[in-house]
């Protein structure tokens, strides 16, 4: 059975990531639909398409089928670090370190955070760092989640 392999016919398969308001996707496409039996006319759809796209903001990391079953821990690294690039971004440079790492512990997270998990991530007391989140709020970089008189929970301020 040494014949030529099998040649599936994969449709592209589409995953939105979107963090805090970003616009990213990774797109499996199948050799048959993105190279072999591409006519020119859904070649010049699919290049409009990702046009179209960018021009919205999208980021997009292409993977190929044939690469996910072929070499699958590279494909991990691309996602990966094709993730970090949402995940790390700049902070002002105004900030102290501590306020740009409570940013960054933010952004990783994707979710609320409490007073209690900044502290213990930055290693300083809650009353520490409550001052720290006051600021942060007043720059408008983080937002109250939970807490009326006594905040509970922040999270990252979408502009």
């Amino acid at each position: 059975m040494g014949g030529p392999r099998f040649q599936q016919r994969i449709p592209v398969f589409g995953l939105a990531y979107m963090p805090g308001g970003s616009k990213g996707g990774i797109e499996i496409q199948g050799y048959a639909s993105h190279a072999r039996d591409l006519d020119v006319r859904r070649f010049k759809d699919l290049c409009t398409r990702h046009c179209l796209l960018a021009l919205d903001g999208w980021i997009f990391l292409p993977i190929a089928y044939p690469s996910i079953t072929d070499e699958p821990k590279q494909c991990q690294q691309l996602v990966l670090s094709f993730i970090g690039r949402f995940i790390t971004s700049d902070v002002p440079s105004s900030l102290s370190w501590l306020e740009a790492e409570i940013l960054r512990l933010g952004r990783r997270l994707l979710r609320p955070f409490t007073i209690a998990e900044a502290a213990a991530h930055l290693k300083v007391t809650d009353r520490h760092v409550r001052r720290i989140l006051y600021r942060l709020v007043d720059l408008q970089l983080l937002e109250v989640v939970s807490g009326q008189q006594r905040y509970r929970t922040y999270k990252i301020r979408m502009n």
